[in-house]
Parts: structure tokens; sequence; C-alpha cells
């Protein structure tokens, strides 16, 4: 199969705190210790936090309990992270102070858990390397039975709608792959993945986090391995980013 295409930190606080000092004296020794200021300003405080791998604005607003959500923080952090909320990075410092911030410029339909109206979204961020469809001798059907989107190993990937996880293991030249069934009759399936967060049997809905993209099975590099089926079995796929769009999603 052809691709082309660290855990959460403790949050780092950065405190302003009014303080004052006391001078003891001991046999003539000064000793100055720093103390916290009784009465005076109250401490004031601005929280930090580094964006890890697999992270996304909806689990860094609910792990920090950020008023308003995720659209709060996006609306806070908008000049760092750009116009897609969904395309947060590995070490990008957000502010978690949304005091007084508008939230109405955040894409509904941008996010793991706020999906497209009609219920789908992206397996993961980016864009598309190797179509569906390509024709190459290196596939076992003749051609590419999926879409590859070139993303770096540890990106997380997710549930494009809601569904049933069929099966979540290591398969072949798949790797490490999940499969889920959904509603419509029709199979996702999720290959060369690092790590596996489900198993079978689990329900998801759109924009659950379901493992970390990597290089397992045959694979030439990191990347997302993305196919739809009409059965679970191999050799029943259509075109994944067809289904996508007929489903309300841009890519």
């Amino acid at each position: 199969m052809s691709a082309r295409g660290r855990h959460r930190r403790q949050r780092a606080r950065a405190r302003h705190i009014s303080r004052i000092t006391l001078m003891l004296t001991a046999g003539g020794a000064g000793i100055v210790l720093p103390l916290l200021a009784a009465g005076g300003a109250q401490a004031a405080s601005a929280e930090t936090y580094e964006v890890r791998a697999g992270d996304t604005l909806v689990a860094i607003a609910a792990d920090h309990d950020v008023d308003g959500g995720w659209r709060a923080l996006y609306a806070a952090n908008q000049d760092v992270i750009g116009d897609n909320p969904r395309l947060i990075k590995p070490g990008q410092e957000l502010s978690l102070d949304v005091a007084g911030v508008a939230t109405q410029s955040a894409p509904a339909d941008q996010t793991a858990a706020d999906s497209a109206a009609s219920g789908f979204t992206v397996p993961t961020t980016g864009g598309i390397g190797t179509a569906y469809g390509v024709a190459g001798s290196m596939w076992s059907s003749g051609h590419h039975t999926g879409a590859d989107f070139p993303v770096p190993s540890g990106t997380q990937v997710v549930a494009v709608t809601s569904g049933q996880v069929v099966s979540a293991g290591t398969v072949n030249a798949y790797g490490n792959e999940v499969v889920i069934r959904h509603d419509d009759g029709r199979y996702s399936q999720y290959a060369h993945l690092s790590s596996i967060s489900v198993s079978a049997g689990q329900s998801v809905s759109a924009g659950d986090p379901i493992g970390l993209s990597g290089s397992t099975g045959n694979s030439t590099g990191p990347h997302l391995h993305f196919e739809v089926r009409t059965t679970p079995d191999y050799g029943s796929d259509i075109d994944p980013i067809a289904y996508l769009r007929e489903n309300g999603v841009t890519i």
C-alpha cells in the first residue's frame, strides 16, 4: 500500500503575585524572605497550555474547565491557530484566559465534536496525498482502495460519523486498523495507526477519537489510509472522499 502523504503535559502557570519581603536580623545577619502580600492587590493569574499530539480544542477546553468551551478557547487563540480550529499543532501555546472574548467567530462545523451539520466530519487534519483509484501494481487490487492523509505520526484520527466498531487490531498490510459500521450500512476503515483507542463492539459518534496516525503495516511513511466500503470485506471499496462530500463534508 502506497503512502504519500507528546501526552498532555501539566498545564503551565504564569503567575504575577504581589510580594513583600521581611528582613529578619539574627546575630547581625540579614535574611530576606518573600511573602505573599496580605491584604493588598489580589494575585492575577494567566494560564497557558502547550498543544500536544492528539489534542483537540474540545478536549483541552473540557480538561481545563474553560468557560464557553472550545469556541471561547478558539476565539481567544485564533491568531495562533488560524482559520481552522481543527488544525491545532503540537508546540502551539494557547491562552486559557478567555475572559471577555467573543465566540461567534468560531466555525461550528470544524471541530471533532461539532462536525458537519449532517453528522459527518473528516477523519484527520491535512490534505489528501494519494487519491482513491490511482492505478498501480503495488496494490493487490490494481488500484489504491482508499485515500491517504499524509499527517505526522501521533496525529489524532476520529470517526467520520456515528456507528459501531466492527474490528480494532493489527491486520496484515494495513497494520493497526479500525473498521466501523455506520448507520447507512457503509463501513469506514482507518489504517497504519500507531495506536488504537477503541475496541470492537464500541459505539462511536462523529468526531470521536479512535486512535493516532502512524506507519504500521505495509507503509512507506506516516499517514492515515482511509477507506469506505459497502461491506466489511476487502474489495468492496468506494471513493471515500466522494462519500464524505456527499454527506456534507468540505474537503
